[in-house]
C-alpha cells in the first residue's frame, strides 16, 4: 500500500522532520510512502502570504493519507500547527502525534487532537501510519 503522508514541521526544527522521514523510509520502505509536506525550497515559505501558505498546506493535506505532527512544546504555541490540525479534521485525515524523544512535556494541543499518539520510535510511527490509514 502507498501512503501519502503530510509531516508537519517547522523548518527551524528540520532535524525532527528529517528523522521522521528516515524512520518512514526504514520502517515502511522508501517505495511505500510519499512525502506530501510543503518542501523547504518552496518560495511560499519566505515570499508568500499567510493565505498562500494556508492554501498550499491544505492542498497537501487534502491528498494525504494521514498527518504526522511532532508533539513538541513549540507546537503548543504554533499558529500553523493549529491550522494544520483544523485542515486535517476538515478533510477527515487521521492525525498521528509523535512524542519527541526524551521530552518531559508534550503539547496537549497536538495530543488532544490526535487519533493516535506514539513515542519517538520508527517502528511505532510506521505501525501508527498503517493503523490510521487502513
Amino acid at each position: 500500500m502507498m501512503y501519502n503522508i503530510f509531516i508537519s514541521h517547522s523548518w527551524k526544527y528540520s532535524e525532527a522532520y528529517k528523522s521522521i522521514a528516515s524512520f518512514l523510509d526504514t520502517n515502511l520502505g522508501v517505495d511505500n510512502w510519499r512525502d506530501y509536506s510543503v518542501p523547504m525550497d518552496d518560495p511560499i515559505h519566505t515570499n508568500g502570504s499567510d493565505q498562500e501558505l494556508y492554501d498550499a498546506i491544505e492542498r497537501k493535506i487534502k491528498y494525504s493519507s494521514c498527518v504526522i505532527i511532532l508533539a513538541a512544546m513549540y507546537s503548543h504555541y504554533s499558529k500553523w500547527i493549529n491550522k494544520e490540525i483544523k485542515i486535517a479534521h476538515e478533510w477527515g485525515k487521521p492525525v498521528i502525534a509523535v512524542k519527541p524523544w526524551g521530552a518531559e512535556r508534550v503539547s496537549t494541543t497536538v495530543t488532544d487532537a490526535a487519533d493516535i499518539v506514539v513515542n519517538w520510535n520508527g517502528k511505532s510511527i510506521a505501525e501508527a501510519v498503517k493503523e490510521a490509514c487502513k
